[in-house]
């Protein structure tokens, strides 16, 4: 079997894992399970972490060059062991619009705004879940609801950081990392994205004329 092949394959299982994933943490976090219900979230979180795993060792495997393809493929490796990253993988749902029927560049553009808004909701929502899970027990921690962590989350990712809500666990500290790193990533899509909007209207205006 050829790795384009294993991909096609995997493509709906890896969406149902990720939908599955953020379903029943969003269910563990905001009930605050325990007893049965939190060993069933549990399995279904370790279950979907072995999915990942497994297809992540399946595609270096198959791969034809497999130093370039660990190399061009990080984001994967990072997705196996960071959860809160896995419901990004939802993303690749927005290919299949018929927006992407268009020309090359609105195609570019349209996708492009399709992934911030999607990768910017997931990295709030996600974020905001992991840092309430580990914060709200903690000695002297001020995240404590959901609402606290939402703000937060959203202040961290935009880059402003008011610094009324912040992280007090070692967990939650990591949190604000990857939420900030991400928030950089997306100023600079933003960026790229309207500078090309901006080009592409000149020559327009150019030929026009």
């Amino acid at each position: 079997m050829d790795q384009a092949r294993w991909e096609k394959i995997l493509q709906w299982p890896l969406l149902a894992a990720s939908v599955l994933f953020l379903i029943s943490y969003s269910w563990r976090v905001l009930a605050d399970l325990d007893g049965p219900r939190f060993l069933l979230t549990a399995l279904v979180l370790v279950t979907a972490w072995l999915i990942f795993a497994f297809d992540y060792l399946v595609n270096l495997y198959l791969a034809p060059d497999r130093g370039h393809w660990f190399v061009t493929h990080l984001f994967d490796l990072v997705v196996v062991f960071l959860p809160v990253l896995r419901p990004l993988r939802l993303l690749r749902l927005v290919t299949m619009l018929p927006i992407f029927q268009r020309s090359p560049g609105q195609a570019v553009r349209s996708r492009v705004g399709l992934y911030l808004v999607g990768a910017s909701s997931l990295l709030i929502w996600m974020g905001s879940l992991a840092a309430l899970d580990a914060e709200r027990s903690a000695p002297g921690a001020n995240i404590t609801t959901l609402g606290d962590s939402v703000w937060w989350a959203f202040v961290t990712v935009s880059t402003v950081g008011y610094g009324d809500y912040f992280p007090v666990t070692g967990a939650g500290r990591l949190v604000a990392v990857a939420l900030m790193l991400g928030g950089v990533t997306l100023v600079g899509v933003v960026t790229a994205t309207l500078a090309s909007w901006i080009i592409d209207r000149i020559a327009a205006f150019g030929q026009d004329r």
